[in-house]
């Protein structure tokens, strides 16, 4: 599935020989990821082209003459469909080729020099783990750092995941992102203009039947236990009140096992809570909360006259959606749910190609048929997140590109 990866604006920039080019910001999730220039991405193009041939989409060709400022808005908007349509590949995500560029561009954006820096981790009881990095490491290898620290099994790190997380006042938490595996944790921390935001470890599943998988392995069931507590804590899982005193029970015994197996009984167990908005359904004005997980998106909608409404959508009969700033993390769980789905129905199914999308250490297909993708990106003009120092520009001459 694409990648939420969008270039709202670009910049017309001087060399130091008095030539100009266009720099352009690449935003992830709506937060500014890098930013290059028109030549770099070709370039990378053609080295990806050497590794992967054609099956490659079609890249932006060169203009030699001026561009009028419609021809720029295109070739941005091809330069955007590029870098959306090129991460459908899995085994492109996963090249050498693909990763360092990326990291490299993360790097020269943020003027970050690869050297060795110590980075929190914080877990779900909101306790933090001190970790030695480099910054240009990945995502992927700073998981691998964390988990090792941790004693967490190297073939279950496919379920888990390292997520920017705002603490608030009041002890109100926010998953802001899911940091991508390409990412630089680092270079994503300190460009984040959100407020107390950390780096976070935290289970990243939306079937909570999963849970069994991880059960044999101690700080698998720790992470659990402890991101099960604080979600009940958070109010994004809502016990009744008799299950709420035996949880608080199995608690005081410390039985881990009997608290989970309790908890996935739990409405909204195992869910991801978005952000409170606002929503045109039923009323305008309306606002509603988000809670995402077990096949489907549950709404709790507040009236302008204060009545509450618990809607339902399951995902069974979501065919597609559109992104926006806000909807970017929703998005991602959308998808994450479709691909755990189609990986239970790849074990009933004997015709079958690879999609590593639950893990890294396992390999799980599907039919070529059900490869679909479903989510769609609204155009720039919709509501991203621009950097302060951004802007659109005019009419752009194509030197030194």
């Amino acid at each position: 599935m694409k990648m939420h990866f969008c270039i709202p604006v670009s910049q017309q920039r001087s060399d130091a020989l008095g030539g100009r080019y266009v720099l352009y910001s690449v935003y992830l999730d709506g937060f500014l990821f890098c930013r290059v220039r028109y030549s770099q991405l070709h370039d990378w193009n053609e080295q990806l082209r050497r590794v992967f041939g054609n099956c490659l989409p079609p890249f932006p060709p060169k203009y030699y003459l001026a561009m009028t400022t419609a021809m720029a808005d295109e070739r941005r908007n091809q330069l955007e469909q590029y870098l959306q349509n090129v991460t459908m590949d899995p085994n492109v995500l996963r090249s050498d080729v693909f990763v360092e560029f990326l990291k490299l561009a993360q790097l020269n954006t943020f003027d970050i020099t690869p050297k060795k820096a110590y980075l929190d981790i914080f877990l779900p009881n909101e306790e933090s783990i001190n970790i030695e990095i480099i910054t240009s490491d990945t995502a992927e290898r700073v998981l691998e750092v964390a988990s090792h620290k941790i004693g967490l099994c190297r073939e279950l790190l496919g379920y888990f995941g390292l997520f920017l997380i705002q603490f608030g006042k009041e002890g109100k938490l926010s998953v802001v992102k899911k940091l991508a595996d390409f990412e630089l944790p680092y270079a994503s921390l300190g460009s984040s203009e959100v407020e107390h935001c950390k780096v976070g470890l935290r289970k990243w599943y939306m079937d909570p039947s999963l849970d069994s998988t991880l059960m044999d392995c101690r700080a698998a069931l720790d992470l659990l236990y402890m991101q099960a507590i604080q979600d009940i804590e958070k109010e994004w899982a809502k016990p009744t009140q008799a299950q709420r005193q035996k949880l608080e029970a199995f608690q005081k015994e410390d039985n881990q096992t009997k608290f989970l197996e309790l908890a996935r009984e739990v409405q909204h167990y195992g869910y991801l809570q978005l952000d409170p908005c606002t929503c045109d359904y039923p009323e305008p004005g309306s606002g509603a909360v988000l809670s995402v997980g077990n096949n489907e998106i549950s709404c709790c909608i507040t009236l302008p006259d204060s009545q509450t409404q618990d809607v339902i959508f399951q995902m069974s009969r979501v065919k597609c959606w559109q992104v926006t700033f806000l909807a970017f993390l929703l998005s991602s769980c959308l998808k994450k749910m479709i691909s755990e789905k189609m990986v239970k129905l790849a074990a009933k199914n004997p015709e079958m190609i690879e999609v590593p999308e639950q893990s890294k250490s396992k390999k799980y297909h599907i039919q070529q048929s059900q490869q679909k993708d479903y989510s769609s990106f609204l155009s720039r003009k919709s509501k991203i997140k621009i950097a302060k120092d951004d802007c659109v520009f005019g009419n752009i001459k194509e030197e030194d590109l």
